[in-house]
């Protein structure tokens, strides 16, 4: 399988952006690939199209099934499985948020609760506490407004991205009435 030219450069600049956000560059061209194609593609399309093994293509499948980002589907009368991306692109994006909050923010707030029900042993660990207090409130904040945003559908939060920094001065208005009064 031959990929145009412009979605080659979409599938390798997201390869190396999937490092950031949490995936391995082979990882992020094959979720790339599947999110643009038209049609669900097999192991073996997958792999001739990216050049990789069919292993990587394997272990690659893997990974996005465990993020829930790709499902499996059958065509009549062929035996082979082929993938596509689950979803819209809202239903997506939010998979990977609640798959990057199970991973990072979850266990991090664990550990948080349970080193803030340590007492201190002296001023050093008592100031320590005292900032991942903070820590565990920012996170436990962002968190909430996260699920928040996360439950407003696709159409919502567009809106509400439309409204930018709008949204500041809203606030910054809503302040100063308030400290009139």
């Amino acid at each position: 399988m031959q990929m145009s030219p412009m979605i080659e450069s979409f599938v390798l600049h997201f390869g190396e952006m999937g490092s950031r956000w949490g995936f391995n560059r082979t990882v992020g061209q094959l979720f790339a690939l599947l999110v643009v194609m038209d049609k669900p593609l097999s192991a073996n399309e997958i792999g001739e199209a990216l050049s990789i093994s069919r292993g990587n293509v394997s272990m690659g499948l893997k990974e996005l099934q465990s993020w829930r980002l790709i499902q499996t589907q059958h065509i009549p009368g062929d035996r082979k499985d082929y993938y596509t991306a689950a979803g819209s692109i809202w239903d997506m994006a939010n998979k990977v948020f609640e798959e990057r909050r199970k991973r990072e923010i979850e266990p991090t707030l664990s550990l948080l609760r349970d080193l803030l029900l340590d007492k201190p042993a002296n001023d050093t660990e008592s100031h320590a506490q005292d900032r991942l207090n903070e820590i565990h409130d920012l996170l436990e904040t962002a968190t909430k407004w996260s699920i928040e945003l996360q439950n407003l559908g696709p159409e919502k939060l567009q809106t509400l991205m439309k409204l930018g920094s709008g949204v500041g001065k809203v606030l910054e208005v809503k302040d100063r009435f308030l400290s009139r009064s």
